[in-house]
């Protein structure tokens, strides 16, 4: 059973430090410390982060931003534990925190569509897909999406 817990200030440096390889570095964030100045990623205030942990090892974290009518829903593993079932686990309980928090909201996500790994973790944890790819810009340029929503 992972443990978890609201993402402290240290935590949120070490996440960002995360190298992901091959065509999954696209994930790396920026240094917190630039976050922090622009006020967004790790540092925008709405987001509700959690760490996860199995035993000493911080194996990844979610983000629930609650928007008017539904909460948007990030995932991020410790790229050294990715392919291990951790990213299963943390959705499925970023499903039962969301409903603590936010009641019956529906909850998504945006993943890529050549994240077949992610999209196969998802299904696992409750999601489907809703509705045709979409593109959207993002801090890297156009990408395709799907929209996944919890059943």
């Amino acid at each position: 059973m992972l443990q978890y817990h609201r993402t402290t200030e240290l935590e949120k440096y070490e996440i960002c430090k995360w190298k992901y390889e091959g065509e999954f570095s696209i994930y790396d964030s920026t240094p917190y410390e630039e976050q922090r100045k622009s006020g967004k990623g790790f540092a925008n205030p709405r987001n509700n982060l959690f760490s996860f942990y199995d035993g000493e090892k911080l194996v990844g974290y979610i983000n629930l931003f609650e928007e008017e009518t539904e909460v948007f829903f990030g995932i991020g593993a410790n790229p050294a534990l990715c392919n291990q079932g951790y990213g299963q686990k943390m959705a499925y309980t970023a499903c039962e925190i969301a409903r603590e928090l936010f009641g019956n909201k529906p909850l998504y996500l945006e993943v890529r569509t050549w994240n077949k790994r992610a999209v196969k973790c998802y299904e696992k944890a409750g999601f489907h897909i809703d509705g045709d790819p979409f593109t959207q810009t993002t801090a890297i340029g156009n990408g395709a999406f799907y929209r996944m929503v919890h059943k």
